[in-house]
C-alpha cells in the first residue's frame, strides 16, 4: 500500500472539534497516565528519580538523558498531552513508533520524534513542533527541510514559552503523522518506517512536566510487513542507570576511574575490573562500547579462522602492524577465561581468548570461539555486542553480524557475575541491558 500524501491525509481526517484537531470526543480517549503513578510505563535507561509523579503530572528532572516508554505498542492513534518546560532552553520529546531499547551508541530509540523544546530557534530546528526521524527511522517531511533533513519544521509559531503549558495533538495513521500545536496542525511527515511501535517520553537535561496524556486508537485494516514494525520488547532491564554505579561492586580503587557521565559509563584505564553485584545464569546481554584513547601502531599475531596463529615456513609467528587503541572485554559467569574480547586485532572483537589459546581444548572449541569475521566499527565509533549465554554455549553478535555462533565453553560455571574488564586502556560503555532466560 502506498503511503498517504499529506493532502490526502488531511482530507481523510475527521472534522475539527475542540479541544484539538483530528476529531473524536473526550469519551473516545483512554488515559496514558493515570495521574497517580507510572503504571503502564517502563523506565528504559533512567535512574529511579528521573521520572516521578507530582500533583497529577509526570515530572522529568532531565537526568540522565534517556527515555521512558509505554508498556505496549501502538499503530494508528490520536494522542494528546500537555507539557511545560521549567528551564529556558529546555529539551525533551515525544517519540512515536519506537523500538523498546536505544539505538547503538545513543541514549534514544529509533523512532519519529515530536520535538518538545523551548527557546531554540535556528534555520534547521525550532521550538514550535518539529517532527523528524531519528536513529534509523525514516520519514518524508510534509515540507522540504532547508538542509534536506528528514525533518518537518512547523508552518507557524504557536508554542508558548518557559513556564507555560502547551497542548500537542498527534494523529498517526498508516505511516503518516500530523502534529497540532495548541489547536492547529503545523507539521508532519509521511512514508514513515516503522509505523507500529512504542511511545516514549524523552529526558534530555532539564526539568519538564507532562500532564493529561491520553490516546484514542484508530482502526488498521492491512497487515504490516516486518519492515514497518518496531522491535518487540523482550524483557531487557538496564544494568546502568546513568546517575551512579548502583548494581556494580564499586571498590575504593575504582573511585575516580570508573565514572557515571550521564548515559555513558566511562573508564580511564587506570583501576581494575568492574564486577556486577548480581550473579547470572542463562541470559542475553546488550552492551555498547567504543575506544576513547589515542591509537598507536603495534605488531600483533595473525589469527586464523580455526583459532591458531599463522606461522611461516620456518615455524615463526606471522605478525602484522595494526592501529591499536587498547584491550578490554566482558567477563561472563565470574570468570576471566570466559571473556568476550574487545580489542583491535585483525581477527575482530567477540572472540574468547581464554578458550582459543588453551591448548587443552579441542580444535572444535578453539575454532568455535574465534570470530567468523571482523565486524568492529572504526576506532572511536560505537560498537554493540549482543551476547547470549545458555548452558555452556555462547553466541556473540557484533554490530548486527553473528561472529560467534553457539560456541562451547567447557567447564564454565552455571552462574556468576559479569564484569567490564580493565586492561589499561580508556573506553566508554553505554546501553547495558540484560535479560535473564
Amino acid at each position: 500500500m502506498k503511503s498517504l500524501t499529506p493532502l490526502v491525509f488531511l482530507l481523510l481526517l475527521p472534522a475539527c472539534t475542540a479541544p484539538g484537531v483530528g476529531g473524536g470526543s473526550d469519551d473516545d480517549f483512554v488515559d496514558l497516565f493515570n495521574g497517580k503513578d507510572l503504571s503502564g510505563w517502563v523506565n528504559v535507561n533512567g535512574a529511579d528519580d528521573t521520572w516521578t509523579v507530582r500533583d497529577g503530572m509526570i515530572v522529568c528532572n532531565g537526568k540522565p538523558t534517556g527515555v521512558m516508554r509505554t508498556d505496549r505498542m501502538y499503530r494508528n492513534f490520536i494522542a494528546e498531552f500537555e507539557y511545560k518546560h521549567m528551564v529556558t532552553g529546555g529539551n525533551a520529546g515525544f517519540f512515536v513508533w519506537s523500538d523498546p531499547v536505544p539505538a547503538r551508541g545513543v541514549p534514544f530509540t529509533r523512532s519519529v520524534e515530536v520535538q518538545v523544546i523551548d527557546g531554540w530557534e535556528t534555520d534547521n530546528w525550532t521550538s514550535h513542533g518539529d517532527v523528524f526521524a531519528i536513529h534509523g527511522a525514516t520519514m518524508r517531511p510534509d515540507r522540504p527541510h532547508p538542509s534536506g533533513w528528514e525533518r518537518c519544521l512547523p508552518s507557524e509559531r504557536r508554542a508558548n514559552g518557559t513556564g507555560e503549558w502547551n497542548h500537542f495533538r498527534i494523529t498517526a495513521v498508516d505511516g503518516t503523522i500530523k502534529l497540532a500545536v495548541n489547536g492547529k496542525i503545523v507539521s508532519g511527515g509521511y512514508d514513515i518506517r516503522p509505523r507500529l511501535g512504542y511511545l516514549c517520553l524523552e529526558s534530555e537535561g532539564s526539568e519538564v512536566y507532562f500532564r493529561n496524556l491520553k490516546i484514542r486508537e484508530l482502526p488498521a485494516k492491512l497487515r504490516l510487513g516486518d519492515e514497518f514494525i518496531a522491535d518487540q520488547a523482550r524483557g531487557f532491564t538496564s544494568l546502568y542507570n546513568g546517575r551512579d554505579l548502583s548494581g556494580w561492586d564499586v571498590k575504593p580503587e575504582h573511585e575516580g576511574h570508573w565514572k557515571s557521565e550521564d548515559w555513558c559509563l566511562t573508564y580511564d584505564g587506570a583501576a581494575s575490573d568492574l564486577w556486577s553485584e548480581k550473579e547470572y545464569g542463562d541470559f542475553e546481554m546488550i552492551v555498547d562500547w567504543r575506544w576513547t584513547g589515542e591509537t598507536k601502531d603495534v605488531e600483533v599475531p595473525v589469527v586464523l579462522a580455526d583459532g591458531s596463529v599463522q606461522t611461516d615456513a620456518a615455524g615463526k609467528e606471522v605478525k602484522q602492524i595494526v592501529a591499536e587503541a587498547g584491550d578490554s572485554g566482558i567477563y561472563l559467569r565470574g570468570s576471566s577465561k570466559s571473556q568476550v574480547n574487545i580489542w583491535c586485532w585483525p581477527i575482530g572483537s567477540g572472540e574468547v581468548y581464554g578458550y582459543r589459546t588453551d591448548g587443552s581444548m579441542s580444535e572444535e572449541v578453539r575454532a568455535g570461539v574465534t570470530p567468523s569475521e571482523n565486524a568492529d566499527a572504526p576506532i572511536g565509533e560505537w560498537n554493540r555486542f549482543h551476547i547470549t549465554m545458555v548452558g555452556d554455549r555462547l553466541t556473540v553478535v557484533l554490530n548486527g553480524k553473528t561472529v560467534v555462533q553457539g560456541a562451547q565453553l567447557p567447564g564454565v560455571d552455571a552462574r556468576g557475575k559479569i564484569a567490564l574488564q580493565h586492561h589499561g586502556a580508556p573506553l566508554e560503555f553505554a546501553n547495558l541491558f540484560i535479560r535473564e532466560l
